[in-house]
């Protein structure tokens, strides 16, 4: 029997979306199962006690001393998340707090809370490194699932992360990045063979102020039943500011500036009307 233009197009529509939801059905069974609380495990996991000391260039290498000598006499040194800036790249992959991986078959989302939320965009859709992309702490990350063993099941997450900025560093204790910001970042999501509740994050740092490249291995556990997740919002309980290339203490009591260490020079005050008393 012959249709009228409009009921064909009807049904061709009606056909083409039932095979565009058939489509989209998804085999998540051939991904491995990043499900749940990942949190690290034993002492610290911070870059110099899993990958040894940082290999920097004497210049960087200044710089970090000088980084871990400010700290040792109560300044926070290196190290900008005192001033509630995000971790960014690889700092927040030290899981400080608990990490949430979340897969979908075009991105894969990082998720935690340390300094305020925070969050990764893992692309797995075959796209190329955009031209121009807007450079951030995260950066910007292309990933590829690997089928090692040729069965249709994949084993693990190949990423490499671009278009960084700072400021950043490796951890707490302040390892520098160079300041040309061409920092790129290998890594290697992977569950331990022998314990499914084990997971892996190799992480490669290339960075000019770096003799070589750093290579840690981070390992986290699954929590199987997480009652809540962490939730944090730095400034309400941050005591550091930082102006200009100092660093100063609000007194929480007043709410009035306080120097960080003996003798440490106001802040410039040249906008301000000096003149009142």
């Amino acid at each position: 029997m012959r249709c009228s233009a409009l009921t064909c197009a009807v049904a061709l529509a009606a056909g083409l979306a039932a095979t565009s939801a058939i489509a989209q059905v998804v085999d998540f069974g051939k991904y491995p199962d990043f499900n749940g609380q990942w949190d690290r495990t034993g002492p610290p996991n911070n870059w110099r006690q899993l990958a040894g000391p940082p290999p920097l260039t004497p210049e960087y290498q200044k710089v970090f001393d000088k980084s871990v000598a400010d700290q040792r006499a109560g300044r926070p040194g290196n190290w900008p998340s005192t001033f509630c800036i995000p971790e960014g790249m690889p700092a927040m992959m030290n899981l400080y707090n608990p990490m949430e991986i979340i897969i979908t078959p075009e991105t894969t989302y990082i998720l935690m809370s340390h300094n305020n939320d925070v969050y990764r965009r893992i692309y797995t859709d075959g796209r190329d490194w955009p031209q121009d992309a807007q450079r951030t702490l995260v950066g910007y990350s292309i990933g590829k699932w690997v089928d090692e063993n040729g069965d249709g099941k994949y084993t693990a997450l190949e990423v490499e992360t671009r278009f960084l900025r700072g400021p950043r560093a490796y951890e707490a204790s302040g390892i520098p990045f160079h300041e040309d910001n061409q920092t790129i970042i290998k890594e290697r999501f992977y569950l331990d063979k022998a314990d499914r509740n084990t997971l892996y994050d190799a992480i490669t740092v290339i960075d000019h102020a770096m003799t070589r490249p750093y290579t840690k291995v981070q390992k986290a556990v699954r929590k199987p039943d997480p009652k809540e997740w962490l939730l944090e919002t730095c400034p309400l309980d941050n005591v550091w500011v930082k102006i200009g290339d100092e660093a100063y203490v609000v007194n929480v009591t007043n709410g009035k500036l306080m120097p960080a260490y003996k003798d440490q020079p106001p802040p410039d005050l040249s906008y301000f009307d000096q003149s009142r008393k």
